[in-house]
């Protein structure tokens, strides 16, 4: 099977089970965007790896990342695939579950980190830097799904996911770096 199908070279592609659009639409920029968030999951991954030559309690952070990226393939499919289509009986649709399991890691892996009283910088550990990026890719795929939203309908779920997603990235860099023995970059005004 050749990788390249050439039914996108005018510009648009296809959805799941409801035709072709524009690859500039709301729908593909949304789901384009939790793959690019998905990507940079992977990357952190990576260099969690890395890391965990050091410090073998990163293994468990990477377990998570595992996961999480399956969510998001998942994630990407429920976006990809407009209500009404008949393809969606056939996902795993985003729902409750998906958002309890979420916020029970978040809530797990915030009770090993030291309270958190100002605001900290995007920095730290190779691994905690990359779960950063990965954080603000989730809010701009976030951005767009409630773009999208506006003029189709989506899973309220999904949206639900993805800020709660950021929430879990944030706290996992937190985790990331203590684990790592680097300090958090507390954020200081340049002006007083």
């Amino acid at each position: 099977m050749k990788i390249y199908t050439r039914t996108g070279d005018t510009g648009e592609t296809g959805l799941l089970g409801a035709g072709r659009v524009p690859k500039d639409d709301l729908r593909v920029q949304a789901y384009g965007s939790v793959d690019e968030a998905n990507s940079a999951i992977g990357l952190a991954r990576a260099n969690l790896r890395s890391d965990v030559r050091a410090d073998p309690g990163l293994a468990e952070l990477d377990d998570v990342l595992g996961k999480v990226q399956v969510l998001m393939f998942e994630l990407g499919a429920d976006l990809a695939t407009p209500e009404g289509s008949a393809a969606r009986e056939r996902l795993h649709l985003i729902d409750e579950s998906d958002v309890a399991e979420l916020e029970a890691l978040i809530d797990r892996h915030t009770a090993e980190l030291p309270a958190l009283t100002k605001f900290i910088l995007p920095a730290g550990s190779r691994a905690a830097a990359a779960l950063h990026l990965a954080r603000a890719v989730v809010r701009r795929a976030e951005r767009d799904a409630v773009a999208l939203g506006r003029r189709d309908a989506v899973n309220p779920q999904a949206v639900i996911v993805l800020n709660r997603l950021s929430d879990l990235l944030f706290t996992l860099a937190r985790a990331a770096n203590l684990r790592s023995g680097f300090e958090e970059v507390v954020w200081t005004a340049r002006r007083s």
